[in-house]
């Protein structure tokens, strides 16, 4: 597609191709390949300060204590033998939902008995969003995220231990990024998160100074995880934990967490430091509570300030792209991405500001592709409209110069350049046109021609026209040649000497034959595109043209006949013979030297 820009023509696609980047990353298809991308940058596995044990219902405890969900008091006993020293553990997170009476009330006495006595309890609740119809003063609204139910310890462990939610939501992608700081349950308020409690109750019993809440939207927070599954919590078996073959004095002062661990007991999940492998419910908490006790709060900007940055340097390298080389177009798309990326980076490390890492990269890139391909399509479409212009007449290494010129070669106008120029014209062709048939005549002229062409091109010359049984080519332009004048007289003797054997065989089968008189002066001439816009050839005229077309009209067949400043740069590389001013060319004032080119070394 051949686009004329006019004035404004590149501003206008260069904002239309920014509102669609802008429209496809608003739709959110992105979404799941920028997770990726920026969860490979901010996540990164951290050692742990071994202040967290995660204790697992894993096979072994299952295998030694049988099929979960197990009689309350098994997890009582564990707590109990946790709480058995005086330095005991600061907080024991129960990531195990006990809601409502047990067929055992014992049981349900008993675990809460412990967790009362130990002061140092959290234990799970969980909600159940939906969409509900929501009625207020100004109108009504959908709300998509209310809490339809609420399932909490049941009475006796409520008021015997600390509790909080345990909800995830998982983006798009089902990738869990996000943490949910609070739940708004109808009729009891803000229940906040099981983490947030446990890390609470941590250092109340350890005596720290709680670090403030993180910045949330809504009640989410961005999650920079620290470890994946089986990553660097210390991991303990509830087997061991209940056997009493772990020393309880190694979770003192530490925040232990108890929950399932086990591939059949449904609490996995993928986490944005592991896409991979599935990480158990209960190292997530672990690694919500590392998130509060380390106060790094990483927040996303907002989208529509990313949106905004988006569309303006989407423009910026629109602008930039067009029409660009492609080193230079690789060296702005290299930094530009490149650069972005350190700059997410950075802010991330530094600011803890959250950013789309794979926006700016690849809407850029697609740029830089699509420019490209766009700049090579018309390279290609310009190298062809060169070759279509000049392929027959010019010489192949001329042709390769004007391709590197592109379009600027077809352009309307011309330069002055200093020429050769070489005419060439069969004589005897009006009184062989009619003792010949039409079609002899042309077959006769066409090799003639053919002999000429061939000449002017093995010379490196421009073939310029055919006027007739006349052809004009030229030297030194449109680029510069080296050594012009001789290569335009050697073609000169290449078309005698050739015109001696056609003529000798054209006389066997037609018993015709003509031969050639030719003329080549040097000077300067106008060369270019001459004519209209519509209607244009690519030629050259001024004096010198025009003295080499009288010079080749006054030359009698199987003679050249050059000028004095032809005859001065061959110099001793041609034998010529002066005819002074013997011949008198219309135009030319009196002592106008003609010579005739016998000999070119």
């Amino acid at each position: 597609m051949n686009l004329k820009w006019n004035k404004y023509g590149k501003y206008l696609i260069a904002l239309l191709i920014s509102i669609i980047f802008v429209l496809i990353s608003i739709s959110g298809i992105t979404d799941s390949a920028d997770g990726v991308v920026s969860d490979a940058l901010y996540q990164k596995k951290i050692a742990t300060d071994g202040q967290i044990v995660v204790v697992g219902i894993d096979q072994k405890a299952l295998d030694a204590l049988g099929p979960f969900p197990w009689p309350r008091s098994v997890i009582a006993d564990c707590v109990s033998y946790l709480n058995s020293v005086q330095e005991k553990p600061a907080v024991i997170g129960l990531d195990i939902l006990y809601v409502g009476e047990s067929a055992d009330p014992d049981a349900d006495e008993y675990l809460a008995a412990v967790c009362e006595n130990g002061q140092n309890v959290v234990v799970a609740s969980v909600a159940t969003f939906g969409s509900e119809l929501q009625i207020e003063d100004a109108g009504f609204y959908m709300d998509e995220r209310a809490v339809l139910a609420f399932d909490e310890p049941y009475d006796q462990l409520k008021a015997a231990a600390g509790y909080g939610h345990i909800n995830t939501m998982a983006d798009s992608d089902s990738i869990i990024r996000h943490g949910i700081l609070y739940v708004d349950v109808p009729g009891e308020g803000k229940v906040y998160s099981f983490s947030r409690t446990i890390y609470e109750k941590f250092c109340e019993n350890n005596g720290i100074e709680k670090n403030p809440l993180p910045k949330e939207n809504d009640g989410f927070f961005y999650i920079p995880y620290f470890t994946n599954a089986g990553g660097y919590y210390d991991f303990i078996s509830v087997a061991d934990l209940y056997y009493g073959e772990v020393d309880p004095e190694f979770f003192s002062g530490k925040a232990v967490l108890i929950g399932p661990y086990a591939a059949g007991l449904q609490d996995e999940y993928r986490t944005a430091i592991d896409h991979a492998a599935p990480t158990y419910g209960v190292e997530i908490q672990a690694n919500l509570v590392d998130f509060f006790r380390r106060g790094f709060y990483p927040s996303e900007a907002s989208r529509n300030v990313q949106l905004i940055i988006l569309f303006i340097l989407c423009i910026v390298m629109c602008l930039f792209f067009y029409d660009r080389n492609v080193i230079p177009s690789i060296i702005g798309e290299v930094l530009v991405c490149g650069g972005y990326i350190l700059l997410c980076l950075l802010l991330y490390k530094t600011s803890g500001i959250v950013l789309h890492v794979l926006w700016i990269p690849l809407f850029v890139s697609i740029l830089f592709i699509g420019s490209v391909a766009i700049n090579y399509i018309k390279a290609a479409r310009e190298r062809k409209k060169v070759t279509n212009t000049f392929g027959k007449y010019v010489d192949p290494a001329v042709m390769k110069q004007l391709l590197e010129q592109g379009e600027s070669a077809l352009e309307l106008g011309g330069k002055t350049y200093d020429i050769a120029v070489l005419f060439v014209d069969v004589r005897g062709f009006t009184t062989m046109s009619e003792a010949l048939d039409p079609p002899t005549v042309v077959e006769i002229i066409n090799q003639y021609l053919t002999l000429t062409t061939e000449c002017i091109m093995k010379n490196h010359g421009t073939l310029d026209k055919f006027v007739g049984d006349c052809t004009m080519a030229f030297w030194n332009a449109p680029v510069a040649q080296d050594d012009a004048v001789y290569m335009a007289c050697r073609a000169a003797m290449d078309m005698v000497e050739g015109s001696i054997a056609l003529g000798e065989k054209l006389n066997e089968r037609f018993g015709r034959s003509v031969s050639f008189g030719i003329g080549v002066n040097y000077g300067p001439a106008v060369v270019g595109n001459i004519g209209a816009p519509l209607r244009m050839d690519y030629t050259a005229i001024g004096d010198t043209v025009n003295t080499a077309a009288r010079l080749e009209a006054n030359a009698p067949g199987g003679k050249i006949l050059i000028s004095r400043a032809v005859a001065d740069i061959l110099g001793d590389r041609a034998e010529v013979t002066s005819l002074g001013d013997s011949i008198k060319l219309k135009g030319k004032a009196e002592g106008f030297e003609i010579l005739t080119l016998d000999v070119l070394k």
